[in-house]
Order: structure tokens, then sequence, then C-alpha cells
């Protein structure tokens, strides 16, 4: 670390820690509690104010599924699986994706219950999640569609907290409003309402964010959206990760700025230390450094604009109200 420049790295940041708090260096013990604060203080100088940074916005394109009716399936009463007759479920499409995967829905010769797949075994082979319910169909018509589709792996949330996708002019709104005005979403067509979603798999904590459309896409649609990264640090080898690891990992937050990450750090550590005089002090500069830096927008760059969500209101107007 150079005692005359910027901090830079993980090293530069947990070390100039050590230094302010006047402990000595190269205590394993003592150096993982300021790795600890490092990490803590880059999660949450973020926590809240993300959207006023650009470095922490990213850039995606989401291409939709096309509906799938080639050929047609049987089915028992009270069974699962799906044989298929002219089908290719397990084949890619144009857009290299099979034209049916796990966790896309299914309507079974025109029955207004939606099933869920869970597994495709070859293309004439699939299973559902919940048993048929309707009389035993034999060579019946179908239609394969999904209405879910997982984001980046490094999505965090939208930057955009009333648009999903300003070029196909997709709104988003809440979870449970799209439950209540959507309960049957199986009508195929354009996307024009939006959901964010979190998906667990059984045994992990880690959630999966996707986006549920309202109408679910009847064909290929190539979807622009920009998101808040989670990706905080980024590695010598330019991969990114949430929080430091090695040494030489560095922030995602421009070089200018990085001075903060240990001001936070410096008041977390006074405060768990019961030094509150000094946590205080360290506390105060932070939030003026963190003040500044929010208000250090480039000439022409936007603010937040609260506005009222009132297309999906207009949608749903009817006369005389209209």
């Amino acid at each position: 670390m150079s005692s005359t420049s910027q901090y830079t790295d993980f090293s530069d940041l947990y070390t100039g820690l050590q230094n302010a708090v006047r402990v000595t260096t190269g205590v394993t013990a003592t150096e993982d509690q300021a790795k600890r604060y490092i990490n803590i203080a880059l999660q949450d100088m973020h926590l809240g104010f993300d959207y006023r940074f650009p470095w922490a916005e990213r850039e995606s394109i989401l291409v939709t599924q096309p509906k799938y009716t080639t050929g047609t399936l049987s089915v028992s009463k009270g069974g699962t699986t799906l044989t298929g007759a002219g089908t290719l479920w397990s084949t890619a499409n144009d857009f290299s994706v099979n034209n049916m995967r796990v966790g896309g829905k299914i309507q079974i010769n025109g029955g207004d219950e939606v099933y869920e797949i869970s597994a495709v075994a070859v293309d004439t082979s699939a299973t559902i999640s919940s048993m048929f319910v309707q009389a035993t169909v034999s060579g019946g018509s179908y239609s394969y569609f999904e209405d879910e589709y997982t984001l980046a792996d490094d999505f965090l949330r939208p930057l955009d907290i009333r648009r999903f996708s300003n070029a196909s002019d997709i709104e988003l709104i809440g979870r449970t409003e799209f439950r209540r005005s959507y309960p049957k979403n199986h009508i195929t067509g354009k996307p024009i309402v939006a959901t964010i979603v979190d998906k667990a798999p059984i045994g992990n904590t880690t959630p999966i964010r996707k986006i549920r459309f309202y109408h679910p896409p009847d064909k290929a649609y190539s979807l622009p959206y920009d998101y808040i990264t989670s990706l905080l640090a980024v590695s010598s080898s330019g991969a990114g990760q949430t929080s430091f690891s090695a040494d030489t990992d560095e922030p995602i937050v421009p070089l200018r700025y990085r001075h903060a990450i240990v001001f936070h750090a410096l008041y977390n550590w006074y405060r768990d230390k019961k030094n509150d005089s000094r946590s205080k002090d360290a506390k105060s500069e932070y939030i003026d450094i963190m003040r500044r830096t929010a208000d250090d927008t480039e000439i022409g760059a936007s603010r937040p604009i609260l506005r009222p969500r009132l297309d999906h209101y207009k949608r749903k107007a009817r006369r005389p109200y209209g």
C-alpha cells in the first residue's frame, strides 16, 4: 500500500482502516475484523443509494420464448406424463433454446387449467408438476408458453421502478397487485405489464430473480432493460463478485470515492469498540462524503422524479369514467 495515493484495492482498504485505528498490522485476528468491516461498508454504501450511482448501472437484453403448439399430445386423467406426437420438445429453436423447458407452462386441449413443466425427457415426453384433472386426452391440442424469465445473473433490482423495458413500454407493478389483476395468466400476446418475483430452489437460500409478464409472450421479443448490479467488486482477472476476497480485488466504486468505504468501516469499528465519540465523528465524515458523492452528477444527468403510475388504471377504465 502506498502511503501517498488514494485507496485502490482490498489490501489498501483494510490496511488503511487498521492504520486509522492505530492497531498493529499483520495480526490475523485484527486483520480479519478489518476485512469484515470493509466488506460491510462496501455493501452499506450502496444500500438506498445505488440508483444514484452510475457505476452500479448495467444493461442487458431479454429474448422471450415463442409459443409452441406443434404436434399433439396425450395424457391420462390423474397422470403427470405428457406423450407427444410430431413434437420437438427437447429440440432447440432458432434462438438456441429448447421448444419446451422446465418451468414453462402448458394448456391442454383448450382447458382452463395451466400446468407447469417439471421435466422434459425427449422430444415426445415431458412431465407436469401436478396431476392432470381433465378427462383423458389422446392426440389433443396444446399450447406451451413461458411467462417467467430469468434475469441477468447479477440483477439486483430494476433501475426504473416504473418500467421494465422502455423500448416496449412494459409497466412494472407489485407482486400482490399482479396476482390480483392477472390470476389466470394464460392469454398469450405482447407483454404490457410485468412484476419481479424471487424463486429460491429447494435447499438453497439464494433466490433467483425473475420477471413475470402479462401477457405471456406469444413470440420472440427482444426486450432491452436497465438494472442495478449486485456485483460490487472485481477481481484482478476482471471477474465480478459480490464482495472482496483477494487482496487485489477492487470495488466498482470509482477511485475518487473509495475513501468513503474506509470512513464507513471506521464508524462501525469505533461503534463496536464502544468509542462513541470517535464513532460519531467518523459517521459524520462518512455522511458528508456520501452526500457530496450523490450530488456529484454530470451535466444533464437526470434526478429521481416521483410520478404516479396511471397507465395500468387507464387500461382498466370503463365508461363513463374512461
